[in-house]
């Protein structure tokens, strides 16, 4: 980091020169930012905080919302459309389709 950097805050071209002090300070310290041009570009996260951020993609938060809605008796019939059928042609070899 330069002297006029503030912790927590790395330019590019020092984060990827130093990326294991990077890597130690995330670990240490907590979150580390990395600017670009003087704009924050990205947060770098411990694995652990991400997972707890992200959360995991199990469906529980659909079937909680839909447990708690008013409308959860509500029977739907699905409708689906006749599809035209097409003839099949057998292939050089094979048995033709049963009727």
């Amino acid at each position: 980091m330069t002297s006029k950097s503030r912790s927590g805050y790395w330019l590019l071209q020092d984060a990827k020169a130093r990326f294991s002090e990077l890597v130690r300070k995330v670990r240490s310290e907590g979150p580390q930012h990395v600017t670009v041009h003087g704009r924050d570009e990205v947060v770098v996260i411990a694995a652990a905080d991400f997972r707890r951020l992200k959360g995991s993609i199990t469906g529980k938060a659909l079937i909680e919302a839909v447990q708690a809605s008013p409308h959860r008796d509500i029977d739907i019939e699905a409708r689906r459309s006749p599809l035209p059928v097409r003839d099949v042609i057998a292939a050089r070899g094979c048995t033709p389709p049963r009727a």
